[in-house]
């Protein structure tokens, strides 16, 4: 596998790293890359999150926490100067089959350090039943990316507070919950965060290329658009219906607009992970009655699980019809 260096030490933006890989993806195809960067204090949400359900904006503002949207999917997670950010990009087109195999090949890299890490749950790698790992991921130009954090010595209550809801009932018992479920690499080696990042870059790459000044000018190019004020903000067109669930998907809520019986749009918000174009996939439910039988019949040329990971078609009719 090829490390992918940067030709100087900057701190950047993490908008900067996300359009890094599509950078690689875009332009370093037939080689596994793979890449760590840190930064400052910064919460990342997923593509098909709502904003304002993910932070607690209060908290934020005023410690200067920095906050993006990413195009995959998944949750929403905090990330600071002591948690390392892996990024690794592939030709593998099975979504699943490289995110299941890139978890098991971090997971054994843990374990040559003592570290008895296994992937765990949809996306996590974890220590002792408690998770150091978060990971999505999504595809473009015919490449897969995964990209996930590694909690070496992270704030963690930091962490709680930029992502939960501004309620002091709430923020006290999500430190309690965190601090359960979360834990730190630091409470498991006698090594430093740097020593840590060499051996993982060791272990996982065998060659290097470093990034030019070009590159970089191409790579901030591409950063403008995660910059937007509309990417960021998302897409929360109207809606007069909302049904709720939680499935192995995950968490979905799918939005409706419907008028006279007929679907005239559809969103689906949530930390699911997608495997394929979900506009796409929507598109094709405007002007549909808003019926079992209607939805089925689209769904029988347009498989939801070539969609969304681990969503299957009953759970899908389920949050749709049966949702109260």
């Amino acid at each position: 596998m090829k490390y992918i260096a940067l030709p100087d030490k900057a701190v950047r933006r993490l908008s900067f790293y996300l359009a890094m890989e599509e950078y690689i993806a875009h332009n370093r195809p037939g080689e596994d890359c793979f890449f760590m960067w840190q930064v400052n204090p910064t919460v990342i949400f997923g593509r098909n999150q709502l904003m304002e359900n993910e932070i607690n904006f209060d908290y934020v503002r005023s410690h200067r926490i920095e906050y993006y949207r990413r195009k995959s999917g998944g949750g929403c997670v905090y990330a600071d100067f002591s948690n390392i950010m892996f990024s690794y990009i592939t030709d593998d087109f099975n979504v699943s089959f490289t995110f299941d195999r890139y978890l098991q090949l971090i997971a054994h890299t843990l374990n040559k350090l003592g570290v008895k890490a296994v992937a765990s749950g949809r996306n996590d790698i974890t220590v002792d039943g408690k998770k150091v790992s978060g990971n999505a991921f999504y595809r473009t130009s015919g490449r897969s990316i995964v990209h996930g954090t590694m909690l070496f010595d992270t704030n963690l209550e930091d962490l709680v507070l930029s992502i939960t809801p501004n309620n002091e009932k709430l923020i006290t018992k999500g430190i309690e919950s965190v601090r359960k479920r979360v834990t730190n690499l630091k409470e498991y080696l006698d090594i430093d965060i740097e020593e840590f990042k060499r051996f993982i870059r060791s272990s996982l790459c065998d060659h290097e290329e470093c990034l030019t000044q070009k590159d970089i000018v191409h790579i901030e190019k591409i950063e403008t658009e995660y910059l937007r004020d509309e990417w960021i903000l998302g897409n929360n067109p109207r809606y007069t219906w909302i049904r709720k669930g939680y499935v192995p998907a995950g968490e979905i809520e799918i939005r409706l607009e419907i008028k006279n019986g007929i679907i005239k749009s559809m969103n689906l918000v949530g930390d699911y992970f997608l495997v394929g174009e979900i506009d796409e996939f929507l598109n094709k439910f405007q002007n549909v009655p808003f019926t079992p039988q209607s939805v089925n019949r689209i769904l029988d040329d347009n498989p939801i699980e070539n969609y969304i990971r681990q969503l299957s078609r009953k759970n899908f009719i389920d949050i749709l019809f049966n949702n109260n």
